[in-house]
């Protein structure tokens, strides 16, 4: 699997221009993105022009069918169907992938970027996923609170029991005390202002105590408790281990400001100028 930095160089290169419109061909893009079958990702493109019929562009701009030569051995070629894409096409193309993919969720950010800086692409790509994380989170957190109510626990108990997990996490800090230190305005969750690391971490924490409440069986506020305090911990003495003290990382950004930004410019690439 490419780095960063290679993802970025690989579509550095893969690009090419003409009369000043710089343009993509979908078979280097199947190939960078890792698809192994032409049909499977001709179908993505096929989506994204969909998506760009929708958004009142003029489909012909974008996605220009063409072909391309490739070579099938002892020196010789088949011409196979190809697709020129702008950088508009590219990114509804990356929009409609996997985004489990590394290549694929690069792109998203690459070709959302209008400027060609690995830096400000990377910090994009780094927002997206903080934000991803962020919503896994929260997911994980609304399977605890089900669980803990089908085992008795009322709304305060697992209140308690997510301030007893922070506790242990933030090596006795709660979660009131980490909202101080952090400046969090009080009616914001900690989570939406924690480091990318913190957030997958209590994640992380939430998924193993879901688990081990229905394959212990668990029941009440004080078993339930125990357990995800342990498992709190456990991710706490990780981090340290790795040189990493929860407490003691400065604030992020406020998730919820990051995710307009991005959603803010999603619909700015997806939306027709006016004229």
């Amino acid at each position: 699997m490419s780095n960063k930095s290679n993802l970025f160089q690989d579509l550095e290169n893969l690009r090419s221009e003409v009369e000043g419109v710089e343009f993509w061909s979908a078979r280097d893009l199947q190939k960078l993105f890792e698809y192994k079958e032409w049909r499977g990702f001709e179908n993505i493109v096929k989506k994204a022009v969909i998506a760009c019929k929708n958004s009142s562009e003029n489909v012909e701009n974008h996605f220009v069918s063409t072909h391309k030569m490739v070579e099938i051995g002892s020196n010789t070629h088949r011409e196979l169907s190809d697709y020129a894409l702008t950088r508009y096409a590219c990114y509804l193309v990356a929009q409609n992938g996997d985004p489990n993919k590394e290549e694929i969720a690069f792109a998203q950010s690459y070709f959302a970027t209008q400027t060609r800086k690995q830096e400000l692409i990377e910090k994009r790509l780094e927002e997206s996923e903080r934000v991803r994380k962020r919503e896994k989170l929260t997911v994980s957190e609304k399977l605890l609170s089900l669980l803990a109510f089908e085992r008795g626990v009322d709304g305060s108990g697992f209140g308690r029991i997510r301030s007893k997990g922070d506790a242990a996490l933030f090596g006795g800090n709660t979660t009131q005390q980490m909202k101080d230190k952090l400046g969090v305005p009080q009616n914001s969750p900690l989570a939406d202002y924690l480091d990318t690391a913190l957030i997958e971490g209590k994640t992380f924490a939430t998924s193993i105590t879901n688990i081990n409440i229905k394959n212990k069986d668990l029941k009440g506020e004080n078993a339930i408790s125990d357990e995800h305090i342990t498992n709190n911990d456990e991710i706490r003495q990780l981090l340290i281990r790795r040189g990493i003290y929860p407490e003691e990382l400065p604030a992020a950004e406020d998730v919820k400001k990051v995710k307009r930004r991005l959603d803010s410019e999603k619909k700015k690439l997806t939306k027709k100028p006016k004229k």
